[in-house]
């Protein structure tokens, strides 16, 4: 095992027993990629969980979460699940990004697509069109 898997070990259980389907846990140039799919967001929150357990803030460079959540098409409708205040909607899929719109906690949006494990492509009541951090996102 090595020392990034080692230092991660904790997220990669959490997947395996979350029951994360096509479970690929690979490493290249020092970052450690964990991918997979699921049909929960239960499942895809347990992962994530255990990174926060590591690292609070989510910044870790080292690490690259993808798990799609299976069988969420375009147009499905998805619940903003912020602890407080607004989900920022952004031009592109960065925190760096031109915010374009916010959606409230509670609040229901339309998918458009998953564009990656982070970032998920909405679209706001009001028809803005932009990029939400996806751990805010529930089917």
């Amino acid at each position: 095992m090595s020392a990034l898997q080692d230092k991660y070990a904790s997220v990669i259980s959490a997947a395996q027993s979350a029951g994360v389907a096509d479970l690929r846990v690979q490493e290249q140039d020092g970052i450690l990629y964990v991918s997979g799919s699921t049909t929960s967001n239960a499942a895809k929150d347990a992962v994530w969980n255990a990174l926060g357990a590591i690292d609070s803030t989510y910044s870790a460079s080292d690490i690259n979460i993808d798990v799609q959540v299976a069988g969420l098409a375009s147009g499905s409708s998805l619940t903003v699940a912020t602890e407080e205040g607004n989900l920022n909607i952004r031009q592109e899929p960065s925190t760096e990004a031109a915010i374009v719109g916010k959606a409230g906690k509670g609040e229901t949006v339309t998918l458009v697509e998953q564009s990656s494990d982070d970032w998920w492509k909405v679209r706001t009541a009001d028809g803005e069109e932009g990029y939400a951090y996806s751990r805010y996102l529930r089917a």
